[in-house]
């Protein structure tokens, strides 16, 4: 649990990294809090293992069978052994997660979550933080097409499988991929108010998700609780 009070206004925030993040998981969120720390006091520290730039690119041939040399990557700023003071952490999913040497990814979570304001994941995300115990006794959500095999990873949360996404005391975690715009406007706003979460997502010209408990990515998977 948290021991941080959850009622003062976030500055300093955390994205971490790992090899084949997915890329929309990171720069969807990252640009409505681009366009917020415009009228906001702001930091972004990004976090990885080391401080060499970490690539979206597949890590194994299984899932990149052309051998596409196709990716983007991000600089760190700091790694796991020397984190900065952080009231705000985002955990992005992507094919990275499925590595079998993913320890310190896990650690570094668990370790850091009860000092934040907030933990917000997107997608298989909540794999990492299910694996760290830190969403134990809490509901969640996650990536609808990779339901079974991530909620396997953390038979101690309640999980919801219809959700967009979902809030749980200072745990937000959502669907899959692009559902990680619509928990970073639902945290904006309860953070900084639904208007200035609206007038972003105008800016962006982005139509929210507004209802959390409402994914159509669980009717086509065949997701019915």
């Amino acid at each position: 649990m948290s021991s941080v009070p959850a009622n003062s206004t976030p500055v300093n925030y955390g994205v971490l990294l790992f090899p084949a993040f997915q890329a929309l998981d990171v720069f969807g969120p990252l640009d409505a809090l681009n366009m917020l720390s415009m009228r906001y006091s702001m930091n972004l520290y990004i976090i990885a293992a080391t401080l060499d730039p970490v690539s979206t690119r597949p890590v194994s041939a299984v899932t990149n069978p052309m051998n596409s040399n196709f990716s983007e990557s991000i600089v760190p700023t700091h790694t796991f052994s020397d984190p900065p003071p952080l009231d705000v952490l985002i955990v992005p999913g992507g094919l990275g997660t499925r590595v079998p040497d993913f320890d310190n990814v896990i650690e570094f979570v668990r370790t850091t979550y009860p000092k934040l304001q907030h933990l917000i994941t997107v997608c298989t995300g909540a794999g990492i933080a299910a694996r760290a115990g830190v969403l134990d006794g809490k509901r969640a959500t996650t990536n609808k097409q990779n339901w079974a095999q991530t909620i396997a990873l953390g038979p101690n949360v309640d999980w919801v499988a219809r959700a967009r996404w979902v809030q749980d005391g200072n745990t937000w975690t959502s669907s899959g991929v692009s559902a990680g715009i619509d928990v970073i406007f639902a945290f904006i706003a309860s953070v900084h108010g639904e208007t200035v979460a609206t007038d972003i997502a105008n800016v962006m010209e982005y139509e929210r998700h507004l209802d959390p408990n409402w994914d159509p990515f669980a009717d086509m998977y065949g997701l019915k609780w």
